[in-house]
């Protein structure tokens, strides 16, 4: 039975229902010494909030995506490398609700294997727009998390499309890959045999300008992205500047990099968005966003990055939200401001 599956969380209430019913009926009926008695109310008293607390948990976790499966939640990932796919020019897409397209490929460059939903604007499909090229943006998902995140948790793409209806944005193609092949997470970098960034930053793009009509060039890319996906977002531009010209980072894990992702501090330091602009003579634009109350984004490092970005090339415009926490109710509140700002540094598609 899936973790984040309706079922389970029914079955679940349900338990907890006939646990809360169990005790009241048997309370006052039990037999036996007095010590068994008492040893076996306790027991029903535990079992009552076990199956509460189970209930909460999840709810939440289906509320938020903190985890995706059992084996997420039982850490049973074990290093273990995705299923291999078809490369690229093999890979086929199949057609979902809200007119998605899922597929799952072999990368050329990286040799990893993995999900990727796409969801084109309704503009693609116009008669006046049939050999118009598109600009893409790839959305990120947190750690735990999936692709599927966006959809069950982060109101895509119905909140991308009112935008658009308000003309907040321009059309985008929105593609949603996988940021940890296997359920290794490297934070958007290249590890030894785990070319996680080359994933990212050549072979998806490499698959959806193979399989959709794109623009080419960094104004014809961004990339957006929450928690880990947030810092990829920031990390990923700067990276690669010929692929990516903007990033959006909404809530991104601390910009210095993350000790339980790379434990090794010189390569941590030097993989870091904050460490690389410093280093770098690229000339990108970087939304950067957090909340005041986000102890897991906390706004000094955003601050610390946009500061040593203006002495560089890189435009940076940054907003704190006053409140908030490390959830899609706080994401989903920056997504005007940051597909304004994806919209404003990509070239809008011409019917």
């Amino acid at each position: 039975m899936s973790l984040t599956g309706t079922p389970f969380l029914v079955l679940l209430i349900a338990a907890t229902a006939l646990c809360v019913v169990g005790t009241m009926v048997l309370w006052s009926h039990l037999r036996g010494p007095q010590s068994l008695r008492w040893l076996l109310r306790l027991i029903m008293i535990g079992l009552c909030q076990l199956t509460a607390i189970s209930v909460v948990a999840t709810w939440i976790n289906n509320d938020y995506g903190l985890y995706a499966s059992w084996d997420d939640l039982l850490g049973r990932n074990n290093g273990a490398v995705a299923m291999p796919g078809p490369p690229a020019d093999r890979a086929k897409f199949t057609h979902s609700d809200a007119g998605l397209l899922d597929t799952y490929f072999r990368g050329k460059h990286s040799q990893l294997s993995g999900q990727v939903i796409v969801w084109t604007p309704p503009q693609y499909n116009q008669p006046q727009y049939r050999h118009t090229r598109f600009p893409v943006v790839l959305l990120l998902h947190g750690v735990p998390g999936s692709p599927a995140s966006w959809l069950e948790h982060g109101g895509m793409p119905q909140d991308f499309q009112q935008l658009m209806k308000t003309g907040t944005s321009h059309p985008f193609i929105l593609a949603m890959p996988v940021v940890d092949p296997g359920g290794i997470d490297t934070d958007c970098t290249d590890q030894p045999g785990r070319k996680v960034a080359t994933w990212m930053a050549r072979d998806v793009p490499e698959l959806i300008g193979h399989k959709f009509r794109t623009l080419s060039g960094p104004k014809g890319w961004g990339v957006m992205g929450f928690s880990t996906g947030g810092f990829c977002a920031a990390r990923l531009p700067l990276a690669y500047p010929k692929v990516f010209g903007v990033g959006a980072a909404l809530d991104p894990d601390p910009l210095t990099g993350d000790t339980g992702v790379i434990t090794d501090p010189r390569t941590r330091e030097h993989t870091s968005p904050t460490y690389m602009v410093t280093h770098t003579t690229a000339s990108v634009s970087l939304f950067l966003a957090t909340s005041a109350e986000d102890r897991l984004s906390p706004p000094h490092y955003i601050e610390q990055f946009a500061k040593t970005a203006a002495t560089t090339k890189v435009q940076t415009q940054t907003m704190v939200l006053p409140n908030g926490g490390h959830n899609y109710n706080t994401w989903t509140r920056l997504y005007p401001a940051a597909f304004n700002f994806l919209s404003r540094h990509t070239t809008a598609p011409k019917a």
